[in-house]
């Protein structure tokens, strides 16, 4: 039984390294420890959609600084060092 433990612990150790939540975290191992693996999948790109949602944002914002860093530039407000 060490291999299912294994499996069951990889897969938790993943899920905490993708970042999930404890929510996320618990509803998939669930799943998981009656077998159902596959139904872990709509969880899974669940979160993933929320994180792809956060990577949106934040290179928006990214942008925006990036633009503002050029115009002040531009205008000579800033002296670069």
């Amino acid at each position: 039984m060490a291999e299912a433990n294994d499996v069951y612990g990889s897969i938790y150790q993943n899920l905490i390294d993708a970042g999930c939540d404890t929510k996320t975290t618990e509803q998939c191992m669930a799943v998981v420890e009656d077998g159902r693996y596959c139904d872990t999948l709509p969880i899974l790109t669940q979160y993933r959609k929320t994180l792809l949602g956060s990577v949106r944002t934040g290179q928006k914002q990214i942008d925006c600084l990036d633009f503002l860093i050029y115009k002040l530039k531009n205008y000579n407000f800033v002296k670069e060092n």
